[in-house]
């Protein structure tokens, strides 16, 4: 049975840090693509960031240069290091996987998901 579980997510102020961390059981990370998704109130799930098995990483736009994904294969974990944080990141963060090594940026293309995670940013 695949489990995904997040944590680390909670209360920053605008300019704070965030790392969320996956811990993932009955899946091996390092041969599949892992992502992050996050859901705001009354949106869609959106891909924040997706990784292949051989590590091409593919950032949202919400994304690029403030948010890093992160791989632990001995602790077969993934991370998503925020920092930067805007108001506009406030949303539920799902950690996902898929069976294939492959990735896609759509949700439909992942197979497990997490429970999630909150993250809110004030101004």
């Amino acid at each position: 049975q695949v489990q995904l579980v997040e944590s680390g997510g909670g209360s920053v102020q605008s300019g704070g840090s965030l790392r969320l961390s996956c811990e993932v059981r009955g899946y091996n990370v390092r041969w599949y693509c892992m992502g992050w998704f996050r859901e705001a109130p009354g949106q869609e799930r959106a891909g924040v960031v997706v990784v292949d098995s051989s590590g091409g990483t593919t950032y949202g736009d919400s994304a690029k240069g403030r948010f890093s994904f992160l791989r632990d294969n001995d602790k077969n974990a993934v991370y998503l290091e925020m920092k930067a944080l805007k108001p506009d990141d406030t949303a539920m963060y799902y950690c996902a996987a898929a069976r294939s090594s492959w990735c896609d940026f759509r949700a439909s293309h992942f197979d497990y998901w997490g429970q999630g995670t909150q993250v809110s940013v004030s101004s």
